[in-house]
Formats: structure tokens, C-alpha cells, sequence
């Protein structure tokens, strides 16, 4: 889930899609949970059943490589255009509560720099997921010629702070930033949704330029993400379109190029957790989504 939001706050409006049918966060290894990270919840985020997870009782997924980029010829059709990948969280923010608790600017308030992100049950974590699903879509859009930046790659002890990454999308002159992501809500809540930065204009926040071009980004990819993954738009957000608009997120508030986020499903469910546990799964989340941004940027 986004490390600024809290996943039962509340939900400014869902959007429905206009002409694009469906409804509606990578390759390589991700980094797999630390045997001795105890798994966390969303602390501050949205959790609508804020539960600890307990002590793994299944192997965690392995590190396991990217498939290989789809058959189908897809030339260098993204030559020429950036796409900032932003992987949520980072698998040692648990270690650095104070750093992630202090308070940044999102423009609307002043929010927490970053959470530890939830877990499944049996404790694979959401930042070792948004990680593997990162790679794997950083490998299909490069495999189209795109330029790739990452807002982190757990190169670093904790973060980036919200404002942070949403600067890193905008100093890159961004066409596309999508931030990565899976859900903790409750058991029984499934599927995937996207979010979108309403019109926000308070304090450091515009987002009057991208409103548009973020909800056609978001469209795109839920269309996609769904096609690919064979998996259905939340059945607790969004009215079934899959679309949420969200005005308390840093991210997207601060953010001046299309952005959105990409909650790829619901991690305290069990038949969500089992799908994101898999790799074969990830690799179809990243295709939906590098699917989606790539018919966005193709217009």
C-alpha cells in the first residue's frame, strides 16, 4: 500500500471509466524478506483489519528471475520517453521507525516521511513484493526502448520520504510515474485498484495539470493489469471501476507529471496473498501495468 496512506481512510470519490472497457507496482529478483525481519503492518496506513501478522508458516517466494519480455514484437516503441518506477516502501524501513515517523509536507498536511508497509499472513512483505514487481516491469519497458528511473532500490537503509519521490518523478521530466503497491485491507476484500490524485491546489500541491492525464494513465493500466492478470478491480473501492481519487497522498499531490498508484491486490486475503506470493503472478502484474503505461504513452 502507499507508504503516505492510510488504507481505511477515507475515500474521496471512485471514478468510472470512460471509453476504455475495463477497469481498473518488478523483474529480476526482488528482495526477498530478511529471515530476521519481523513482518509489519501498515502502522498509519489504511488497514481496515490492522492485524500482526504471525510467524511464517509457508517458505517465502524465492528470488526468482524476470520472465522473459513477452513474444509479441514490440520494437523500441517507447524510445525516447522516461517512466519513473516508484517501488513502495523499502524492506528496512521497520529498522528506522524514528527516520520514516518524522513528519513531511504533502502540501494539504503534513504526513509521516514513509511506513513499513503490510505483510501477508505468513510474513512476505509488501516491500520485497513492489520490489520483485518493479524489476519486472522496469525489464519490459526497457525491452521497448523506454528510459527507466526508480525512485529507490533498496539501496539505501530506509525511504525515500513521500516528497521525495514524487521530486524524483519530477526532476526526471517524467511521462509516466507509477508507484507500486499492494493493499492491507481486510480478509475477503479482493482485487486490484488504481488510485488518482484528485484536484488538490493548497500550499506546496497543484495537481490541476495532471488530474487529466493521471486518470488516463490510470485507466489504462487497470484495463490492462486486469487483461493480463485475469483478476477483477476491488470489490471494496472504486464502485467496481477499480479507480480511486485520493487527495491526502503526497505522492500524488506533489507530484507535476502523470502519476499514479498501483495496488496490486490485497495481501491480508488469502486468495489475494496467494497470487501475489507467486512469481508467475508478478510477472503478469508487471506486464498489465508496463501494458498500460505503454498504450498511454502510445495515445
Amino acid at each position: 500500500m502507499p507508504n503516505d496512506h492510510g488504507k481505511t481512510a477515507r475515500r474521496t470519490l471512485a471514478l468510472v471509466l470512460a471509453a476504455t472497457g475495463c477497469c481498473a507496482a518488478l523483474a529480476g529478483c526482488g528482495a526477498a524478506p530478511d529471515p530476521a525481519d519481523p513482518p509489519s503492518g501498515k502502522g498509519p496506513e489504511r488497514s481496515a483489519a490492522p492485524s500482526t501478522p504471525s510467524t511464517p508458516s509457508t517458505p517465502r517466494p524465492s528470488r526468482t528471475p524476470s520472465s522473459p519480455a513477452p513474444s509479441a514484437p514490440e520494437g523500441r516503441s517507447l524510445a525516447g520517453r522516461t517512466v519513473v518506477v516508484d517501488p513502495g516502501h523499502n524492506p528496512g524501513n521497520f529498522r528506522h521507525s524514528k527516520e520514516i515517523n518524522q513528519k513531511v509536507n504533502i502540501g494539504t498536511n503534513r504526513k509521516e516521511c514513509d511506513t513499513t508497509g503490510t505483510s501477508t499472513n505468513d510474513g512476505y512483505t509488501e516491500a520485497s513484493f513492489t520490489l520483485d514487481v518493479s524489476h519486472r516491469l522496469r525489464d519490459l519497458l526497457t525491452a521497448r526502448g523506454a528510459t527507466v528511473v526508480f525512485t529507490h532500490d533498496a539501496d539505501r537503509p530506509w525511504g525515500p520520504c513521500i516528497d521525495e519521490r514524487a521530486r524524483t518523478g519530477n526532476e526526471a521530466r517524467a511521462d509516466a510515474v507509477v508507484s507500486v503497491h499492494a493493499d492491507g485491507s481486510a480478509a475477503g476484500h479482493r482485487g486490484f485498484h488504481v488510485i488518482l490524485p484528485a484536484r488538490v491546489r493548497e500550499g506546496a500541491a497543484d495537481t490541476a495539470k495532471i488530474v487529466g492525464p493521471s486518470r488516463e494513465l490510470g485507466e489504462r493500466i487497470a484495463d490492462r493489469f486486469a487483461r493480463a492478470t485475469d483478476t477483477a478491480p476491488s470489490n471494496y473501492l472504486g464502485n467496481g471501476t477499480g479507480l480511486d481519487v485520493r487527495d491526502d497522498l503526497g505522492g500524488l499531490n506533489l507530484s507535476t507529471v502523470p502519476k499514479v498508484f498501483v495496488e496490486c491486490g490485497n495481501m491480508r486475503d488469502p486468495k489475494d496473498a496467494q497470487l501475489l506470493a507467486s512469481a508467475a503472478w508478478r510477472q503478469k502484474a508487471a506486464q498489465g501495468i508496463a501494458d498500460g503505461i505503454a498504450t498511454y504513452l502510445q495515445g
